[in-house]
C-alpha cells in the first residue's frame, strides 16, 4: 500500500523554468556550483556557500541561514509561486534517445519508517543531518528523491495519454544535452486513479536520494512528535519524490580507482589475482564488460579482461552474486587491504556517464595507480536486495540521468 499524495507545488514561472533546474546538490563541489549557478538557480537555495567567499565552512547556520533567506527571496520575487490546488506532476527526462517518465507526487514519511518505502544503503549521519537542517529550515523539500516502482500498465497507459494530448509545462535542453519535460496534472478524477493504483503497489523502492530520504523523514517525524495536535494530515508528514517504473530505468557502470598497489609491482598484482579471475591481455583499447562477473582493468597503459572464477560469487546469494561484492572479497580487501569503501583515501569511484576514458585518464595522469570497469547492476538486483532487506556495498549504483531540482518544490507549511 504505497502512497502517493498531490501537493500544492511551488514552481517557477515557464520563461524561468531553465535557469531555476539545477543538479543535485550532492553531484556538485562548491566550485562547480559556484561556476554554475546563474541568478535564479536553486543551487542559491541547495548550496548557498556560493554566494560566500571560498572556504567558508558549508555546515555553519549562516550557510543554513542564507539557504532560508534565498528561499524566501525566491517566493517574494515570484521565481517560485506555489499552484493553488493539490496536483500531481509528470516529469520526463531523455537520454542518448531513451526517455523515462516520472510521477511526481508525495511519499508518506510513515511508509519510510515502516519499510514500505525499500532501501538498499546505508545512510550517513553527518551527510542526514545537513540535510535535515536544510528541510528544517527552509520547512521544505527543495530536491526530490528518485524512486522506483514495479511497473503497472494502466499507469502507463494515463501518463502515455498525458504526454500524448496535453502539451509540457516546461521542455527544455539542459547543457549537459539531457531533454527535460514537465506536466502538470490538474484533472481530479485522474488524480485519484493514479493514488488508488499506487495504493495497490505492496511498496516503493528509493534508487537515488537515500540521504534525502532519510532526512525528510527524520525531520517529518520530528514534527508529529512535537506536535501535541497531530492528526496525520498535516503536510510534514510527506516528501516529494520522482516515482519511475522500473523498466524505464536504466543503472549505469559505477567504476572504481585506486591509488596504489599495495607495495607490490604489477606483476606481483598480477599474479595474485590470477588466483580469483581468468586474466587477459587487452591491449591499449578501452575494454568494457559486457556482462556479469567480467571486469575491465586498466593498469601501466594497458587493459584486462577479468573473467571470476565461479567459487568466487553466489548467484543464489544477493548480494553474493553482485560485482562490486566480488571484487571487494578478491581484491580490493584481501590483496589491496582497503577494508572500508565508504572512508578509505585510496580509492575513488566513477560513475559511468564519465565513460572508461576518465578511468584511462586518472591512471595516466599518475593520480592513481589502477582502475576498475564493472558491468552495471540491473533493476531487478537492486529490487531483489531491497526485498531481502539487504544492503548493497558502497558505491555500487550510479543513475543516469540525474533529477534536476527546481521545477517544483514540496512546502511543510
Amino acid at each position: 500500500m504505497a502512497t502517493l499524495k498531490p501537493f500544492k507545488g511551488l514552481r517557477p514561472p515557464k520563461e524561468l523554468a531553465k535557469e531555476v533546474a539545477a543538479r543535485p546538490y550532492d553531484v556538485l563541489s562548491s566550485v562547480e556550483a559556484r561556476d554554475e549557478a546563474t541568478r535564479y538557480s536553486l543551487l542559491h537555495i541547495t548550496k548557498p556557500e556560493i554566494d560566500f567567499e571560498p572556504g567558508i565552512d558549508v555546515h555553519s547556520q549562516q550557510i543554513y541561514d542564507k539557504a532560508k533567506e534565498n528561499y524566501e527571496a525566491y517566493k517574494d520575487e515570484g521565481v517560485l509561486i506555489q499552484d493553488k490546488e493539490d496536483y500531481l506532476y509528470i516529469y520526463a527526462q531523455t537520454m542518448e534517445g531513451r526517455t523515462q517518465y516520472g510521477l511526481v507526487g508525495c511519499a508518506s514519511v510513515e511508509d519510510y519508517m515502516t519499510g514500505k518505502v525499500k532501501k538498499h544503503e546505508l545512510t550517513r549521519p553527518d551527510k542526514e543531518e545537513d540535510r535535515m537542517k536544510h528541510v528544517r529550515i527552509t520547512n521544505a523539500n527543495m530536491e526530490p528523491v528518485f524512486y522506483a516502482y514495479r511497473a503497472v500498465p494502466e499507469i502507463d497507459e494515463i501518463i502515455e495519454t498525458i504526454v500524448q494530448t496535453q502539451d509540457p509545462e516546461y521542455d527544455f535542453l539542459s547543457e549537459d544535452d539531457i531533454g527535460h519535460h514537465f506536466w502538470v496534472i490538474r484533472d481530479r478524477g485522474t488524480i485519484n486513479k493514479l493514488v488508488q493504483l499506487f495504493d495497490e503497489l505492496p511498496s516503493t523502492y528509493i534508487a537515488d536520494g537515500h540521504h534525502r530520504t532519510a532526512a525528510a523523514a527524520l525531520v517529518g517525524n520530528e514534527k508529529k512528535n512535537a506536535n501535541p495536535d497531530h492528526t496525520g494530515d498535516e503536510e510534514y508528514n510527506y516528501f516529494m519524490a520522482v516515482h519511475f517504473p522500473n523498466n524505464q530505468l536504466r543503472i549505469m557502470d559505477y567504476n572504481r580507482v585506486v591509488k596504489d598497489l599495495h607495495g607490490m609491482t604489477a606483476e606481483e598484482f598480477l599474479e595474485h589475482i590470477s588466483k580469483s579471475f581468468i586474466v587477459s591481455e587487452k591491449g591499449t583499447e578501452e575494454y568494457k564488460p559486457q556482462k556479469l562477473h567480467t571486469f575491465g582493468m586498466y593498469l601501466d597503459g594497458k587493459w584486462y579482461e577479468l573473467i571470476a572464477h565461479e567459487d568466487t560469487y553466489d548467484d543464489l546469494d544477493p548480494i553474493g552474486r553482485l560485482d562490486v561484492t566480488i571484487l571487494t572479497r578478491t581484491v580490493l580487501h584481501p590483496i589491496l587491504d582497503i577494508t572500508d569503501l565508504r572512508t578509505s583515501k585510496r580509492i575513488d569511484f566513477v560513475g559511468g556517464t564519465r565513460g572508461l576514458g576518465e578511468l584511462k585518464r586518472r591512471v595516466d595522469s599518475g593520480e592513481m595507480k589502477l582502475a576498475f570497469a564493472l558491468y552495471p547492476v540491473s533493476m531487478d538486483q537492486l529490487m531483489d536486495i531491497a526485498d531481502t532487506g539487504n544492503i548493497m556495498p558502497p558505491k555500487s549504483t550510479w543513475f543516469a540521468p540525474k533529477l534536476r531540482s527546481g521545477l517544483v518544490v514540496h512546502s511543510l507549511e
